[in-house]
């Protein structure tokens, strides 16, 4: 699998999530820079947050939101 500039986007979009408070959900704006709205759309068309504009992770992006936590953790430099 290839990190390409979309994927990277979605990942970080979802970094912004809070998985341990379902009840915070995120906004992307109209004026937000073009990639991060598209991301938005993308992780919406794939079930993993409610709205096109952000919303709400979904059980699905619930799972993605912590996985990518994880990852992250595990990546971050000691």
């Amino acid at each position: 699998m290839t990190l390409t500039p979309e994927l990277i986007a979605e990942l970080e979009l979802l970094a912004l999530f809070n998985p341990d408070n379902t009840l915070e959900g995120l906004k992307v704006h109209h004026d937000a820079a073009p990639q991060k709205i598209a991301a938005a759309e993308r992780l919406h068309a794939k079930g993993l947050i409610t709205e096109t504009d952000g919303g709400y992770l979904t059980s699905l992006g619930l799972d993605a939101a912590e996985q990518t936590r994880t990852l992250l953790t595990i990546l971050q430099p000691a």
